[in-house]
């Protein structure tokens, strides 16, 4: 272990800065950096973020990402550029040690070096991880399944769409054929929907271009344990985006679970089995497992006990928000109801912790985190969507728009909403991108190839 460098005392007189250290760097972890950077007075504190990677991921944008309406570019915010006062640092933090004010992470550098993980010292922690997505022990999920919660993850799934739909074209096998023009979802959530209902539209444009593939050659299949899809726009407008995707053809199955994708076959609670190469989990999130290395007190689900306050119950200097805490409603009618983990709250959770951390440091009251949810919003691809929002219910077009709208105002910097807001406008002027880059996975293939060498495996990716 070697620790890293601090700037307290640095120069003789110079009263000690606080070290204040966010490990997280999405919704929460950004928005409380960029808000502690306006706010805290030259030289009051320092600020260390630690996350895995350089950019924010704003995950509303990723189904529109993987149908071509977004570059993946525009999706994420580069944290170096928008945390210009902020220490960045990229890496995984594995344990914290809240009683000793430390953490122990690793870096880019750290196995290069042979010297280990570095511990980071602080005096006020944010806990700002998000969650990881939910797995469930189901013969060959891990082989063959895709998730749906990052941009690499968003562009993948989009170019091996289009890579299936080339296979069908051009294979004389029936059952190769029809195995890649079968596409199964799992999960009703935002995710699976959006994702679905994108992507689906995406390859039923992209069918125009290909001599032998139709759009009802092609089958959708989504899967949802429960016997309701998107629960957050209410009963109502749950039900029309069921009406809506099976008149699209899309075969909607309610209280059905994957029961096993090995072999390439889709195997379900109902006894259906669809051969199909193109599994996409998205079956909800778990708290990330730094939680557990931490010292931290946790609620029964694995999440961090807070307080309305955004503290940390019971522990001085700790603060959390977002995905990977469990803070109290106040605004429910019910008591002990946590709020939601979406970004609806973790946004304005990161406001509210920014403000009472500052206002710590300084001697002054904390203020409650109180927002009564406005409501949801969600696309089911171009033109089609549905929003309950302040008890206002809306669908197709309408709703498609409120959509736009809200997130467009939601993305961080006045540079991404104007990059989103031109590509749209564009996407509206022209015909729509259905180019697969594929070979972005393996860009030194060509190269080994024509090296002589032959093509070579990808590096197995660590467990894990």
């Amino acid at each position: 272990m070697v620790k890293a460098a601090n700037s307290r005392g640095t120069a003789p007189g110079t009263p000690p800065r606080t070290r204040i250290l966010i490990v997280g760097g999405g919704y929460v972890g950004m928005y409380t950096a960029l808000r502690l950077q306006r706010k805290l007075r030259t030289g009051e504190a320092e600020v260390t973020v630690v996350t895995p990677e350089p950019y924010m991921t704003y995950q509303p944008f990723l189904p529109e990402a993987a149908a071509g309406s977004i570059s993946p570019r525009h999706v994420v915010v580069p944290l170096r550029r928008v945390l210009s006062k902020c220490r960045i640092v990229i890496g995984e933090a594995q344990r914290i040690d809240h009683a000793a004010r430390t953490a122990t992470v690793t870096t880019l550098a750290t196995d290069e070096e042979g010297g280990g993980p570095v511990q980071i010292e602080y005096d006020e922690l944010v806990l700002a991880p998000g969650s990881v997505s939910r797995t469930l022990p189901v013969p060959g999920l891990a082989e063959y399944a895709i998730g749906f919660k990052t941009v690499e993850e968003a562009i993948g799934l989009r170019n091996h769409v289009i890579e299936q739909m080339d296979i069908a074209s051009s294979t004389r096998d029936p059952a190769i054929r029809d195995a890649a023009l079968t596409f199964v979802f799992v999960g009703g959530g935002y995710a699976g929907v959006e994702a679905l209902g994108e992507l689906e539209d995406m390859a039923r444009y992209a069918a125009r271009y290909y001599h032998n593939v139709k759009p009802e050659d092609m089958k959708w299949v989504l899967v949802e344990a429960s016997d309701r899809i998107l629960p957050e726009v209410g009963p109502e407008m749950g039900t029309y985006t069921i009406r809506e995707l099976r008149r699209r053809g899309i075969d909607l199955r309610l209280e059905t679970r994957l029961e096993s994708c090995e072999n390439r076959v889709a195997v379900l609670s109902d006894g259906a089995r669809f051969p199909t190469r193109t599994v996409v989990w998205t079956a909800g999130v778990k708290p990330h497992p730094i939680l557990a290395a931490s010292d931290l007190p946790k609620t029964d689900r694995g999440r961090i006990a807070c307080t309305s306050f955004l503290t940390v119950e019971g522990v001085e200097h700790a603060w959390a928000a977002g995905d990977a805490a469990s803070v109290p409603d106040i605004t429910a009618p019910e008591k002990g109801t946590a709020c939601a983990p979406n970004a609806q709250h973790a946004v304005r959770q990161a406001k509210v912790l920014a403000d009472n951390l500052v206002s710590s440091l300084r001697g002054g009251l904390l203020t409650e985190y109180a927002h009564k949810y406005a409501g949801s919003v969600a696309s089911l691809g171009l033109h089609k969507g549905v929003a309950h929002v302040y008890g206002r219910k809306l669908k197709g077009y309408p709703a498609w728009l409120m959509h736009r709208v809200y997130h467009l105002s939601r993305v961080p910097t006045l540079n991404r909403k104007t990059r989103v807001l031109a590509e749209w406008t564009l996407s509206g002027l022209f015909k729509r991108e259905i180019v697969s880059l594929g070979s972005l996975e393996h860009p030194r293939a060509e190269f080994e190839l024509a090296a002589g060498g032959g093509p070579k495996d990808p590096p197995k990716k660590s467990e894990g």
